[in-house]
């Protein structure tokens, strides 16, 4: 009996889990016009998270300041693919430019490239997402001025569900993505 043991266990996890799985909220924003970059191409290099936002399992900060997993709800994506690849397309659509993510994958080399570092990103149980950070702006070719620019966004939770949280998450990104394409555009 003991013999199939570690076959039972590589079957089970071979299922995967059956929790619901939340997509950081991905509807593209509303925008009136194409803003002009300074750049025609634009690298977004990967978003580094902190170790609690990697993680599969959707986070709630409690009234201790404790991070627990909100039951039986996980990130359908990768959160560091995700959040990186809904900048790059918030980017792109509300742009002149042409942006991808890294790896770039023209063969002529960006003119400028994005690199986002979150230091915070928590639904708080007060009702609130907290995205916080910098991102740094670089020109490989001086075509524009480098620059690091801090962030601080807050968006109301409509609740503290996965869903709240996905929507929260997805509006903190956008806004995000606004930023940067404002800073890009000067």
């Amino acid at each position: 009996m003991f013999r199939f043991l570690p076959l039972a266990l590589v079957l089970l996890t071979a299922c995967g889990g059956t929790d619901p799985r939340y997509l950081i909220d991905t509807a593209p924003a509303e925008t009136a016009a194409t803003v002009r970059l300074q750049v025609a191409t634009l690298e977004v290099r990967e978003v580094s998270l902190p170790a609690y936002a990697e993680e599969s399992q959707i986070l709630l900060e409690g009234g201790d300041g404790a991070l627990t997993p909100v039951k039986g709800a996980a990130w359908a994506d990768e959160p560091v693919r995700a959040v990186t690849l809904l900048l790059a397309d918030t980017i792109g659509r509300a742009g002149s430019a042409t942006v991808a993510t890294e790896p770039w994958p023209l063969a002529t080399p960006a003119q400028a490239a994005v690199e986002v570092r979150v230091s915070e990103m928590v639904a708080r149980a007060s009702g609130q997402f907290d995205l916080k950070g910098q991102f740094a702006i670089s020109s490989y070719d001086h075509i524009l001025r480098e620059r690091i620019v801090r962030f601080d966004i807050a968006v109301p939770l409509s609740d503290t569900s996965p869903t709240g949280i996905a929507t929260a998450s997805g509006l903190a990104m956008r806004q995000l993505a606004e930023k940067i394409t404002e800073e890009l555009s000067r």
